[in-house]
């Protein structure tokens, strides 16, 4: 087992129950709330991979809307220490490239980007079982850092089974889950089985729903842009009550 230490600062860590489920969007619009009121919000991404290459070097477009949002001070490098262009799971993609996580590097930036902030926005990479190192998982990481979990989970058929699971590995971890939130929910097409995810999951994992969030055309991460649908939907929650 790695030997990763992390001090203990204020914030959440962003997972899903898979890959492309809208973590990004759903860090980046809770930093944009929580910057908007007052605070001086840190924004983190310890593992990016699928980074296109620039003349400065590798970047995560995920690491740089998470820095959009919140009007980051602090570099890309910092936010995204570690960065690898296969788009691969990250043990895989340090495999390939001959070229292992930095553990010490990523542990130093996000000391400083934390004491330099009064929250900070942890946006992992997939899903808990991702793996980081052969035998160290996102969800090892999630323990590590001593932060509560948000599980974003995408709104269709399959998302029960597929938050339950999540929800039960990080019990199984000893990880504090903050809630469930549900992305992209298209209120004007929903089936029976979309419309009833967010009660179910609530009513058999026992834990809360914090929030819905609606499909919103305007929202894209890849362009940087965050509509105003889902800011709505985030604004109406008081972020810090899950915080520790």
């Amino acid at each position: 087992m790695m030997n990763v230490r992390f001090k203990r600062v204020k914030g959440l860590f962003v997972t899903g129950t898979d890959t492309g489920v809208g973590k990004t969007l759903v860090a980046g619009a809770i930093a944009h709330q929580l910057a908007g009121e007052g605070m001086k919000v840190g924004v983190f991404k310890p593992v990016a991979t699928g980074c296109r290459l620039e003349r400065e070097g590798l970047v995560s477009r995920d690491a740089e809307f998470l820095a959009h949002c919140c009007d980051s001070r602090f570099s890309l490098d910092e936010i995204n220490p570690i960065r690898y262009k296969q788009p691969l799971a990250p043990s895989v993609a340090a495999e390939m490239s001959q070229r292992e996580i930095d553990w010490d590097k990523l542990q130093i930036a996000y000391q400083n980007i934390s004491k330099g902030s009064d929250v900070t926005i942890v946006e992992g990479i997939g899903g808990v079982m991702v793996p980081l190192a052969r035998d160290y998982m996102v969800a090892d990481l999630i323990k590590d850092m001593g932060l509560p979990v948000l599980i974003v989970a995408r709104n269709s058929l399959g998302t029960i089974n597929h938050t339950l699971m999540t929800v039960e590995l990080c019990r199984n971890k000893g990880i504090k889950i903050a809630g469930v939130i549900i992305n992209q929910y298209i209120t004007d097409s929903c089936d029976t089985s979309e419309e009833t995810n967010p009660r179910i999951i609530s009513e058999i994992s026992r834990i809360r729903v914090i929030c819905v969030i609606p499909y919103d055309k305007i929202s894209c991460v890849e362009e940087g842009r965050l509509g105003r649908e889902v800011i709505s939907a985030v604004s109406v929650v008081n972020w810090q009550e899950w915080m520790e």
